[in-house]
């Protein structure tokens, strides 16, 4: 007969020794039974089995079975310190990510959500639940996302980055635009100096040119700047959360100032026209998804096999980005004709990485961390209003232009067609998208070399 029992040592319960116990030539009533469990039970810390002949009777006899049942219970407790969804629930944590980010997608049909993006309300739900001990914050499920889905979706939505075709169809739009890429810079300057975020170590500068690069493309960019510097994943989402509030008080604000400006005079669309529309805009062919995902998977491996024979440190993001560009310019119609699908694509794979880099970071961090990036962000894109449009009047640019590059700057493609088509500007929609994608094709590129040229040394 063994002397101890591992297999209830992890319960961290001793029992009593047998000198302890009552001992009894042959019999023991089951009276006596729980009383003796219960003791085990209650009385001390660790558990463990002193050997000898009275407790070798005891075992042999069949009260094991009831014992062990009492310490059933026990173990019972101790697991519920671990997340309900374990790291090594595959289903569970796949089912928690996509539903998290389908609900993200969903809330921007609401008044909160739309105010304050989809993408906010799935970082914040994953960082919710992960320190609520609903998910783990370490999934391996969280490696396949950053590692492949997010790369994945980076061509998905430059399959229009026609720099021809933006170049031609912007006009003053671009000039716009580039004239507030440049005061984000300006921004980006004044804001580290005022604001220089010490309390967050190494990761001051490197957030400082992710959001940087955030409002001059995009969150893509934002997150491909903080992969490619090492950002640690709660000063990222801290940096995503703290932005996503600045930026909505910002739209507002683009909103009133242009609250003056007439919306453009068109003859009304015809029944016809309309149709036309809804079915194109619902109809997107399982062809053309299929080979999106696949030229998107093949840009990818080129973008990995580039970065690895040039020796590129920080990640293929800015390869992948810099190939399916060069592709699009290149080849406009056929990728433009892969587009419609390719966005829808990106915008589940986003909703669901904006959803780990919430499940990843530790909501106390980004507490302690937020009110810093906050200041930061604030003093950046007031900064950046005050240049574009100081700028663009002394260069007589129209002032819904001005207001349109802005937003294609701070929010990207998606919020600029948003404001024009709002605004009723339907001559700058095609135009607003093709400036925020510009933007993000090249916001990666410009953020990562200011911020290891510029403001590591600030």
């Amino acid at each position: 007969m063994a002397t101890s029992l591992p297999f209830l040592n992890s319960t961290g319960i001793w029992l009593l020794s047998s000198r302890q116990t009552r001992r009894r030539s042959q019999i023991v009533s089951r009276k006596d039974l729980p009383e003796f469990s219960a003791k085990a039970v209650i009385s001390s810390q660790r558990l463990r089995l002193w050997p000898s002949r009275s407790d070798e009777r005891f075992l042999s006899s069949g009260y094991l079975t009831d014992v062990s049942s009492s310490m059933r219970s026990v173990s019972v407790r101790s697991q519920l310190s671990t997340p309900l969804i374990s790291s090594n629930d595959e289903w569970g944590t796949w089912t928690a990510l996509f539903a998290t980010g389908a609900f993200g997608i969903w809330s921007e049909k609401t008044k909160v959500g739309s105010a304050v993006s989809g993408a906010l309300v799935s970082t914040l739900i994953g960082l919710a639940a992960s320190n609520l001990g609903i998910i783990s914050s370490d999934s391996p499920a969280f490696a396949i996302v950053l590692n492949f889905l997010l790369p994945l979706a980076v061509p998905l939505l430059l399959f229009r980055a026609d720099l021809r075709r933006v170049v031609k169809s912007t006009g003053k739009l671009l000039l716009a635009f580039l004239i507030g890429s440049i005061a984000t810079t300006v921004g980006t300057v004044l804001a580290y100096y005022l604001v220089p975020m010490k309390a967050l170590g190494p990761d001051s500068w490197k957030i400082a040119a992710a959001l940087m690069g955030r409002h001059i493309g995009g969150a893509v960019n934002y997150v491909a700047i903080s992969n490619a510097l090492g950002v640690s994943p709660s000063v990222l989402a801290a940096g995503l959360a703290a932005d996503n509030v600045i930026t909505a008080v910002y739209f507002t604000s683009l909103f009133a100032i242009g609250s003056k400006i007439p919306a453009e005079v068109l003859p009304p669309p015809t029944s016809e026209d309309v149709n036309k529309d809804s079915e194109t805009k619902n109809k997107i062919p399982v062809l053309l998804i299929a080979i999106g995902i696949a030229v998107s998977l093949a840009i990818c491996k080129a973008g990995a096999l580039i970065t690895k024979c040039l020796g590129i440190s920080g990640g293929s993001l800015p390869a992948i980005t810099a190939v399916v560009v060069v592709l699009a310019t290149v080849f406009p119609s056929q990728f433009a004709h892969l587009a419609p699908s390719g966005e829808a694509m990106a915008l589940i794979l986003m909703q669901v990485f904006f959803t780990v880099i919430g499940a990843s970071g530790n909501i106390w961090s980004v507490i302690n961390t937020a009110p810093s990036i906050f200041l930061f962000a604030l003093v950046q894109i007031g900064t950046h209003l005050a240049v574009i449009l100081g700028v663009g009047k002394l260069l007589n640019i129209e002032l819904r232009l001005l207001l349109l590059a802005s937003n294609a700057n701070v929010g990207g493609p998606t919020t600029a067609a948003g404001m024009a088509t709002a605004k009723g500007w339907n001559s700058l929609i095609v135009p607003g998208i093709l400036a925020g994608i510009f933007g993000i094709a090249i916001a990666t590129f410009i953020g990562i070399a200011f911020g290891v040229k510029v403001l590591k040394f600030m």
